[in-house]
């Protein structure tokens, strides 16, 4: 069903985070925790807009990817000098985005605590052709149907009319064999 601030013609799908761990305590639970925060965060709708800006892509989705797994480690109990060294960043960098001082830091925590309180709801706008175009599809393929009920039965006399050639086209052969046997006895 199309959501509040959606275009005409859009739906949202939901999927379901609830089996995500908040507090992570393998290493397997902290990439689930992280893939769930970069996901929920990226298609949230006041995200898209701003990560959608090509120019900002690539620096919009490195962020949130690194602030999404900084809070997962961290919410794993992982100093900030072991969740640096993982992503490859200062230890300063770390700390700011798990400060929320980043726009992808405070980004991040927000669908954290979405999470947390059971609120986050992956909201994937897909684009749906208006009702009249559904119709006249609809109304296409029931005639396109019926045409094909149509060539099928027009098949199935032809199968007919075949085999009743082949049958009288067998016994024209037999009457023809026949006859040149008596023309040559």
């Amino acid at each position: 069903m199309a959501e509040a601030g959606q275009p005409p013609g859009t739906v949202t799908v939901e999927v379901d985070f609830s089996h995500i761990p908040v507090k992570p305590t393998s290493a397997k639970e902290v990439r689930e925790l992280e893939i769930a925060l970069i996901i929920g965060t990226l298609f949230r709708p006041d995200v898209m807009k701003t990560v959608l800006d090509p120019k900002e892509f690539t620096t919009w989705i490195d962020s949130l990817a690194v602030a999404a797994g900084a809070l997962a480690r961290e919410k794993a109990g992982y100093p900030v000098s072991r969740i640096a060294e993982e992503l490859g960043r200062t230890e300063a960098t770390i700390r700011r985005h798990l400060a929320g001082e980043t726009k992808a830091g405070k980004l991040v925590r927000e669908t954290y605590e979405m999470l947390v309180r059971g609120k986050l709801k992956l909201a994937i706008p897909a684009e749906v052709a208006p009702r009249e175009e559904l119709e006249k599809v609809k109304a296409e393929l029931e005639r396109t149907r019926g045409e094909l009920e149509k060539v099928k039965a027009e098949l199935e006399e032809c199968r007919k009319a075949r085999g009743e050639l082949e049958a009288k086209l067998g016994e024209v052969r037999e009457t023809l064999k026949a006859l040149l046997e008596k023309l040559g006895a």
